[in-house]
């Protein structure tokens, strides 16, 4: 087993040195916006995984794409590699980096914007375009653990998931920095419509949040939620982010490119080689059945 590592690693090196050594080749792939978005195909890594994102996986719970993408996003805000992103007029407002400590920073990322499997093997930029066909960019949503609740909350009230059901569990949170369980043998307490698929949370009673970073959720505490932009603006369920977002002004867009994250996450944190951490979910949701 260890010869056969070692001869992935010794390929994928050579690959990766080769591409390193010529100039940037470029394709052009079609964002689901209709946006021709270029392609660095000299961008490669290796999953011994395969990465479960295909036949709506991410909306029936949890997934180690999920996790994985939830991971990539937290590190670049715990990092510090988000401090370089925030927009010229937030940092003539003094907004360089994040104002919570990083035991305060958590990230979600709905379903509905991981679109498919990337296989065990070698993988580039294309079949990470294909997962995300969008051009999301990070975004800072400060909440109150309260809201951050009322969130999940929302998010998930899809569940469980079933062939009706399909287009409102595009909301369901894949996270890192927390775990949180839903209770399905309670119903959804539906408010106000909200959108096509979604209404508010008229009460909140069946998700509870069981950790943050390893510490006890703590509702009156503020959290910086690293998320999209579309969430920041509201999407889908996402109606507390953007409350969220207008009532905290540090809230904001940067100018990261969520999929140029992933790739800063593999080639710095995984060595571009994804190893078996990411086999199964890590299990930060738990759903409940009563069965």
């Amino acid at each position: 087993m260890r010869t056969i590592r070692t001869l992935i690693s010794l390929i994928l090196a050579l690959c990766l040195g080769c591409s390193l050594c010529t100039a940037a080749l470029a394709s052009t792939f079609i964002d689901a916006h209709g946006n021709e978005i270029e392609l660095d195909e000299t961008l490669q890594a290796y999953a011994s995984v395969t990465f479960v994102g295909s036949d709506n996986a991410a909306r029936k719970g949890e997934t180690n794409l999920g996790d994985f993408w939830a991971d990539a996003l937290r590190w670049f805000a715990v990092s510090g590699e988000i401090n370089a992103y925030f927009e010229e007029d937030d940092v003539a407002a003094g907004i360089t980096a994040l104002s919570v400590d990083a035991d305060h920073v958590v990230a979600l990322w709905n379903a509905g914007n991981l679109k498919t499997d990337i296989p065990e093997g070698i993988f580039g930029a294309e079949q990470l375009a294909e997962v995300l066909p969008y051009p999301n960019k990070v975004a800072v949503v400060y909440m109150t653990g309260a809201q951050l609740l009322e969130a999940l909350e929302a998010a998930s009230q899809g569940l469980p998931f079933s062939e009706e059901t399909t287009a409102a569990c595009a909301s369901l949170m894949q996270v890192s920095g927390l775990s949180y369980t839903v209770d399905l043998t309670v119903p959804y307490d539906k408010g106000e419509a909200y959108g096509e698929h979604w209404f508010t949370a008229a009460t909140l009673g069946r998700v509870t949040v069981t950790e943050v970073n390893g510490q006890p959720f703590d509702p009156e505490a503020t959290y910086a939620v690293i998320t999209s932009n579309a969430n920041f603006n509201g999407m889908d369920s996402s109606y507390i982010f953007k409350a969220a977002a207008e009532a905290n002004q540090e809230s904001t867009i940067t100018t990261a490119v969520v999929r140029d994250v992933i790739w800063m996450f593999i080639a710095t944190q995984q060595n571009n080689q994804i190893g078996e951490g990411y086999a199964e979910p890590q299990g930060r949701i738990t759903l409940v059945t009563g069965e």
